[in-house]
């Protein structure tokens, strides 16, 4: 019974995070499979996370690699940078030939989560957008803290 409200709650999750995403313009595909064959905790990524990657990683042994570590104005922080290396503790998400890494210590925090890109005149970074084990964040959108 425990499994069925799980997946439940999980159908109602994935019907928010895709009408709060859509009326604000991201495009979101769910087709990121897993090549170690582990799951990915729901992680997706977006049209123009993809994009991005797909201009700037020219090496295709390198991977973006997510982590959460503490710190950040509200707890936890998301950090992005480019790796050619795995753990053995690595998830490694393939999205239209694309690849990002996420540990499974920050798995955790970002089952859920979409990446995107942003793009502003101040600044572009990627980030992590409709965490639902998120409770609040800072405006810059880099950290946040746990619910």
């Amino acid at each position: 019974m425990a499994s069925l409200q799980y997946l439940r709650n999980l159908a109602q999750q994935s019907y928010r995070l895709a009408r709060t995403t859509e009326a604000a313009g991201f495009l979101i595909r769910p087709t990121a499979r897993l090549t170690d064959g582990k799951s990915t905790g729901g992680v997706m990524l977006t049209e123009k996370c993809i994009k991005r990657l797909k201009k700037i990683n020219s090496k295709p042994d390198d991977y973006l690699r997510v982590t959460v570590d503490g710190g950040g104005c509200s707890g936890f922080q998301y950090n992005f940078r480019f790796e050619n290396q795995l753990n053995k503790d690595d998830r490694v998400i393939e999205q239209e030939g694309v690849k990002v890494i996420i540990d499974e210590v920050s798995l955790e925090y970002m089952k859920g989560a979409v990446i995107d890109y942003h793009e502003e005149l101040i600044r572009s970074s990627f980030r992590v957008i409709g965490n639902p084990n998120a409770e609040q964040g800072c405006s810059c959108g880099a950290s946040f803290a746990l619910k």
